[in-house]
């Protein structure tokens, strides 16, 4: 069985502060998002705060940004730590003026009672 060079997308779960966080590595795309997409949604409907720290994100595209759009419409929705690539993403879709985006998980966790109400 080949190799593939692609990093595998991964996605550790835990609560803090009355938040869920997802901790996500990797690379989200249309061919790995689907782990992220079930814990996100499962996330979103048991708890009212659900933080994604991307800071292991090495590149996300489209589907990324949908995942991310509709669970700002389905929770409180904090992302955390994006990396360059994903805030150039956010940035030119405008995305950055929706989504409540912090530098880090600890800040993100912090602030989910001051903006805890979805959009």
């Amino acid at each position: 069985m080949p190799s593939s060079s692609r990093p595998q997308l991964t996605v550790e779960q835990h609560a803090r502060e009355g938040a869920w966080v997802l901790v996500v590595g990797g690379e989200l795309d249309a061919g790995t998002i689907a782990p992220l997409h079930r814990a996100a949604r499962a996330a979103a409907a048991a708890v009212p705060t659900v933080v994604l720290d991307l800071g292991g994100v090495t590149f996300a595209d489209s589907s990324a940004l949908n995942l991310l759009i509709a669970l700002h419409h389905s929770t409180a929705l904090r992302v955390a730590a994006p990396q360059a690539q994903l805030l150039d993403l956010l940035s030119m879709t405008g995305a950055d003026q929706v989504l409540n985006i912090y530098p880090t998980t600890d800040l993100a966790c912090a602030a989910r009672s001051v903006d805890s109400s979805p959009s």
